[in-house]
């Protein structure tokens, strides 16, 4: 058995809006399918420092400011502050350096937090995010490390992770995601640029994919790039709203597909695994959450596929993004 910890903290639920999907009580929910027997720690804050690595002094200024002047406000259509909203941000992204930290030191890490981070561009909240966890956790491993990877398995293309780093080699990202939705980025030609040329991956699969796609993807294109690559750490943004019964999703994953997804990782590196919450609004969430837990601690056999195979329009975006990345 494998040692792994949890990160979270009351203070998350102190950014809420009771009838917003992205409310406290999800991360009530997610919290239900961490095991007795993981530690759950609470967690620190990130510094100014750490948030301008990827983000502009004027957007950090800007959430404070509009958090200053208390109550709610709404930054768009779906992305909301309240006065505590820029204190919980900062401990989200606190929360995720402190996973990547476990990660490095030997163990599993779960930063269960929100918001959410992966959409938050470096000028710029949207999608429910403020500051970018993953981003701002990469940049502090790459203190410690050469490489890193994430690994992006939200509904939701993370079109803010992906523009921090789309011009280092770096920071390999790669994210399957549902196309033509939310927030519209994500083609599979968008393979980075510059010295980070190829070191962006996107598939975006359609919408009621099932694990035979998911699994394909990360076999097929997935995995090869990241060993390849040679991360040194392994990020995940683990978004589950790709389970069948979440509102949000499209897709029709159940809890057991995200420990698949877990171990599968866990084949292509020596280092622990940093996870990071992002979406994930269903009843069976916490389900989820459990069964990526249980596939850190545990060598999960997931030689079986059952009888599902994946479509051809994965075989086709599969085919494409072989061309292209490896």
């Amino acid at each position: 058995m494998t040692h792994c910890r949890a990160i979270s903290g009351t203070i998350f639920s102190q950014h809420d809006l009771e009838t917003h999907d992205e409310s406290s009580c999800r991360l009530r929910d997610a919290l239900q399918g961490v095991p007795p027997d993981v530690p759950v720690y609470e967690p620190d804050t990130a510094s100014y420092e750490d948030l301008l690595r990827v983000h502009t002094p004027s957007h950090i200024r800007m959430i404070r400011e509009l958090c200053s002047h208390g109550g709610q406000h709404f930054i768009d259509h779906n992305t909301y502050i309240t006065a505590r909203s820029f204190d919980v941000a900062s401990h989200a992204a606190g929360a995720a350096i402190g996973a990547v930290h476990s990660a490095l030191d030997g163990e599993h890490c779960f930063a269960i937090v929100r918001p959410p981070g992966h959409h938050a561009e470096p000028d710029r909240a949207m999608g429910f995010c403020l500051f970018n966890n993953a981003a701002i956790a990469a940049s502090v491993a790459l203190d410690r490390v050469k490489r890193v990877a994430i690994v992006d398995w939200d509904l939701h293309h993370g079109n803010g992770t992906q523009k921090i780093f789309y011009t280092s080699d770096c920071v390999l990202f790669c994210s399957i995601h549902q196309g033509n939705t939310f927030p519209r980025t994500g083609w599979v030609d968008e393979i980075g640029a510059g010295s980070g040329r190829g070191c962006t991956i996107n598939a975006p699969i359609r919408a009621n994919s099932t694990i035979a796609d998911y699994r394909y993807v990360f076999e097929q294109v997935f995995l090869p790039s990241l060993e390849q690559f040679k991360p040194e750490l392994i990020i995940v943004s683990a978004g589950q709203d790709p389970l069948a019964d979440d509102p949000r999703s499209g897709m029709r994953l159940v809890p057991s597909d995200f420990g698949v997804l877990t171990s599968l990782l866990k084949t292509v590196s020596d280092t622990p695994l940093a996870l990071i919450l992002e979406g994930g609004y269903g009843p069976s969430h916490g389900d989820a959450i459990r069964q990526i837990f249980y596939a850190l601690k545990e060598n999960v056999d997931i030689s079986e596929t059952g009888e599902m195979s994946p479509r051809e329009s994965t075989r086709q975006i599969v085919s494409v993004l072989r061309k292209l990345v490896i």
